[in-house]
């Protein structure tokens, strides 16, 4: 039905009033881009331009004064009509918001020293594909015997654990097998007993002598050897490679000396292993030193996972273990003596550790304090095997190619058994090479 007629000169009737709505509602500046969104009262002023006065279901009404004022000068109005009990709900709905955020940081919170199980087993699993040991003898003349003992006698280590002469760099300072003071020529033996001679017959000395030099042995760890430089002289370990090197010979505080008559200093030591690291010649590395004040030569260390272990802290002097009368020379040192102990115990399967390992020579029987660095290292040396550094992981090709086998021919397998020798059961035996119960 049509509206009626308004009488001529009679006031237009009022809109219709819209009910407010009791939310968050915003106006926006004058703009004319800009939709303003109103309250009812505003809404109904901008319909009837006046006419909006005293809603009484509105409460804290604008005049329409400051309502023109405020859309003349753009100013933004935000008018929050609610009830009473709109607010209470508001309110206990942010208080329990609150409280389940905190609960959850809590719980956060508690759980980062708990890390999953799987993780931990694997950021504790080895990464490295070969192992090399790098060996130094950095000792002349007869007095220090007990130096190469030191070094052959890690050398028949490792060795035994499966690390292949190939992946070995041997530097031995002085030949004291072939010492004219040498009254057993062609052997070198580290206790009294001289149970085994540590020489050999096949060890290979990659350095010898007047080659043992502290240009070398830097050439060798950082890669940069000279032209013509055999294979069997260098350190071609890569990204996967779990590095040893060992050092013994006499030392101060923050240097090695070789040869008697140069040096190597902690930060030429620490620059070396520092280009290992960046051009990818190295896993992990683990630095074993026996000299005195042996702990002063990796504290200049920062590349990452690298565990060192001295023989001495520094200040202090790393002694020696026993003398043999019959050469009139100290055999071996302390802390090399109770190392070798510990890894002739060591099988290739062996489930002993690296943090068992940096235990081996307390105060009371090593006499000197044994220092260990493991701030720069990633792992827990007590979940570590001792085959990671002195062991060897021996490369595995699996090949689905066919394989072409010839095989024996039929009568080399015909004989007489009559004749057939009975052999004896092969076993291998490895001599101690300590009877620590002689110097009980």
């Amino acid at each position: 039905m049509a509206a009626p007629p308004t009488p001529s000169g009679a006031a237009a009737p009022p809109p219709p009033v819209a009910p407010c709505d009791p939310m968050l509602i915003v106006s926006s500046s004058s703009r004319s881009d800009l939709v303003p969104l109103v309250d009812c009262d505003v809404k109904n002023y901008l319909q009837g331009r006046g006419e909006a006065k005293g809603r009484s279901h509105c409460s804290q009404l604008l005049s329409v004064h400051d309502i023109e004022q405020s859309i003349l000068e753009g100013v933004v109005y935000v008018s929050v009509y609610r009830s009473k009990e709109v607010f209470n709900i508001m309110f206990v709905k942010l208080l329990v918001v609150f409280a389940l955020i905190l609960a959850s940081c809590r719980v956060e919170a508690d759980n980062t020293s708990v890390l999953p199980e799987g993780f931990v087993d694997a950021a504790q699993r080895s990464t490295h594909t070969n192992n090399w040991a790098v060996l130094v003898d950095a000792s002349r003349f007869w007095f220090n015997y007990r130096h190469v003992a030191n070094v052959l006698s890690i050398y028949r280590s490792v060795k035994r654990l499966g690390i292949p002469d190939s992946q070995i760099i041997l530097m031995i300072a002085d030949d004291m097998a072939c010492n004219a003071r040498n009254p057993r020529p062609g052997q070198v033996y580290n206790n009294a007993n001289q149970h085994i001679n540590v020489y050999g017959d096949d060890v290979e000395v990659d350095y010898r002598g007047y080659e043992v030099t502290v240009e070398n042995f830097v050439r060798l760890l950082t890669g940069r050897t000279q032209n013509g430089t055999a294979r069997s002289k260098k350190l071609l370990s890569d990204a996967g490679s779990n590095v040893l090197i060992y050092l013994t010979g006499h030392g101060g505080d923050g240097f090695l000396k070789f040869q008697d008559s140069e040096e190597i200093t902690s930060q030429e030591l620490a620059d070396g292993i520092q280009q290992m690291w960046e051009k990818k010649r190295y896993n992990e590395l683990f630095f074993m030193v026996d000299t005195c004040q042996a702990a002063s030569l990796y504290e200049k260390f920062t590349s990452p996972n690298v565990l060192a272990v001295a023989s001495s802290l520094v200040g202090e002097d790393s002694l020696s273990h026993h003398v043999d009368p019959s050469i009139g020379v100290y055999m071996i040192d302390r802390y090399t003596y109770y190392a070798l102990e510990f890894l002739e115990k060591v099988q290739p399967f062996s489930k002993r550790t690296i943090g068992e390992f940096l235990q081996v020579c307390p105060k009371r029987v090593c006499i000197s304090t044994v220092g260990v660095r493991k701030d720069l290292y990633r792992r827990d040396p007590h979940k570590v095997p001792i085959t990671d550094f002195f062991g060897a992981i021996r490369p595995t090709r699996v090949s689905t190619d066919r394989i072409n086998v010839t095989l024996a021919n039929e009568d080399d397998f015909i004989f007489d058994k009559d004749k057939m020798v009975t052999k004896k059961p092969f076993k291998i035996v490895m001599e101690s090479q300590f009877p620590s119960e002689l110097f009980k």
